[in-house]
């Protein structure tokens, strides 16, 4: 007889663990079963004490966020539930297949209690719904109306193709907006290693001219004393005012600002207002086709929008519909789209094709983002030319100024 450690779930949900000895890890399934517990792991005590540590570890990690499933493994997990359900394997048997190969183990875990909790009678939604922090409401939902309507396979390729489009307008914003932010930093860097490195070489050759040193040169000269003599106190105060900007952010009112005034940044805030437009289309448009009814697709847009001012923007539409207004009107009023959009909006709810018109308005959208991330660059570009030669040219006056005047000086002595 060996000593075996086990995890199981009870009928009512509850997680279960202990210890049990029997012949094989079968014959501790089978006891377990007969006890109406579900086993989820079973492995030897010994095996199971030497992992301890470092499951106390990873379940740390977990709880912090870390080792989170990315959009890519939600996106395979859907793919794969579309190819269990059209191929016809027994859900139950797809599912423990794809808890078994999982690699993310916190998507595992989370597969394992689905598993679970579907063995003990609830459906595939509501197991989903137990782990929002993984499965979106959107999907959720997407997935309750293909239970409802016997339409599961539908709703997996629709949510496949949803989650690979988001991933990828998402991948092109963060690319678009990393060379900006390169560019910016080098920046950074060269003007802090010539103010605290450079410029205190020649500080020597200036103090020569007494009260003649040129404006520039006076303005790099204290900044550079002001770096030298106060780097701390910057880094401090950089601190300070990062941690109350973060605890200004964590507030609703904070928050809602902060939301509303990346979507006025140059560039960047029309990049991610086209952005929100198409996921909001979009998620529309692949709702309505599952079947979700218009009201509860709008409030899932607004808890999901990513964005506290948009998502009130989308509440105001979603309590104008309920009022009965038709979308185009609410949306107009709301000023949410430009005129065209609107225009094809109301001929959809007209012939009764919102949803393929939607499918255009995203579309439109992620063009527009797309041509957007295209140009980025060059819509960059004279931003930081200006800024960059008006720095050289702030440094150069600096440096230079007062070696001409030396210059003069010796020169005229001679």
């Amino acid at each position: 007889m060996t000593l075996y450690a086990y995890t199981g779930r009870a009928t009512g949900g509850e997680s279960v663990r202990g210890s049990m000895e029997a012949d094989s890890p079968d014959g501790v399934a089978a006891r377990l079963s007969q006890g109406g517990i579900i086993p989820i792991d079973i492995r030897t005590a010994a095996a199971a004490g030497g992992a301890g540590a470092g499951s106390d570890l990873g379940e740390l990690g977990r709880r912090l966020g870390l080792g989170a499933p990315k959009t890519s493994d939600l996106i395979l997990f859907t793919r794969q539930m579309y190819t269990i359900t059209k191929s016809g394997i027994p859900l139950l048997r797809g599912l423990r297949g794809l808890s078994s190969a999982t690699h993310n183990p916190t998507l595992r875990l989370a597969l394992e209690d689905v598993l679970a909790s579907l063995e003990g009678g609830r459906d595939l939604a509501a197991s989903l719904a137990r782990h929002p922090q993984i499965f979106p409401q959107l999907y959720v939902g997407m997935v309750a109306v293909g239970e409802a309507t016997g339409t599961l396979e539908s709703s997996f390729a629709r949510l496949g193709e949803y989650l690979a489009q988001e991933q990828d307008i998402h991948d092109r914003v963060k690319n678009a907006v990393r060379y900006p932010l390169i560019v910016m930093a080098a920046i950074a860097v060269a003007i802090g290693v010539i103010t605290v490195f450079v410029i205190p070489k020649f500080a020597p050759l200036f103090q020569a001219l007494g009260d003649q040193i040129p404006w520039p040169t006076r303005v790099i000269m204290g900044t550079s004393r002001l770096a030298q003599a106060y780097w701390h106190v910057g880094i401090a105060l950089g601190a300070l005012l990062a941690l109350v900007a973060n605890r200004l952010v964590a507030t609703e009112r904070g928050r809602y600002r902060w939301h509303k005034l990346k979507l006025r940044i140059p560039v960047l805030g029309a990049l991610m207002h086209q952005a929100i437009l198409a996921r909001v289309a979009r998620t529309l448009a692949v709702s309505l086709t599952a079947g979700m009814p218009m009201l509860q697709t709008l409030t899932t847009i607004a808890r999901s929008a990513g964005n506290d001012y948009m998502a009130e923007r989308v509440q105001s539409l979603r309590e104008a519909v309920e009022r009965g207004e038709p979308l185009a009107r609410a949306a107009a009023v709301g000023g949410m789209f430009p005129p065209l959009v609107l225009q094809m909006i109301a001929v959809g709810e007209e012939t009764g094709e919102l949803p393929d018109l939607l499918q255009e308005v995203a579309g439109f959208y992620e063009r527009e983002v797309d041509y957007t991330v295209k140009n980025l660059s060059a819509a960059f570009e004279p931003i930081l030319i200006t800024f960059v030669g008006f720095m050289v040219l702030i440094l150069a006056l600096g440096v230079f100024l007062p070696m001409w005047d030396l210059i003069a000086k010796v020169g005229a002595g001679h």
